[in-house]
């Protein structure tokens, strides 16, 4: 069964056919007959830069949430920006995966390559006696986005 998160996440997905929409936090509450703090939290858990959008928020009376999904033109700056705030020099396995869904869901790379990725910079792959897998996993994965940057 879907929760209230799930349908208005879903909702959100439809209205973005251009790749943006704005949209009225108390009147999407109100359409949904939650609270506006259920939008804030499907808002910062399912529409964030490392899932592929930018959100541009201003609260108060004439507040609204302006929604981008990232485009195959700003290629390069999407993995720029994964790779600065969210790979840096460290990065766990639940976050790598989330971010090569991010990359397959916006066809940045094929279900083959993300399989071959995945295995890379998995624990069983990297498992070593000095422990340093999550900097060496950091330093794969940054590696193969800056190359596949290079194809295009």
């Amino acid at each position: 069964m879907k929760t209230i998160s799930d349908i208005i996440e879903e909702f959100i997905l439809q209205q973005l056919d251009d790749g943006e929409i704005n949209l009225s936090r108390n009147e999407l509450a109100n359409f949904f007959n939650c609270a506006p703090s259920q939008i804030n939290y499907v808002l910062t858990t399912r529409f964030t830069p490392m899932r592929g959008f930018d959100i541009e928020s201003k609260r108060g009376g004439g507040g609204y949430i302006k929604i981008v999904k990232f485009s195959n033109n700003s290629k390069t700056n999407h993995i720029s920006n994964l790779i600065n705030n969210y790979i840096g020099n460290s990065i766990d396995y639940n976050n790598a995966l989330m971010i090569l869904d991010n990359l397959l869901t916006n066809n940045f790379i094929s279900k083959s390559e993300y399989k071959i990725i995945a295995v890379a910079i998995s624990n069983k792959t990297l498992s070593s006696p000095i422990n340093n897998e999550d900097k060496l996993r950091a330093k794969i994965l940054t590696n193969i986005l800056l190359e596949k940057c290079k194809e295009e």
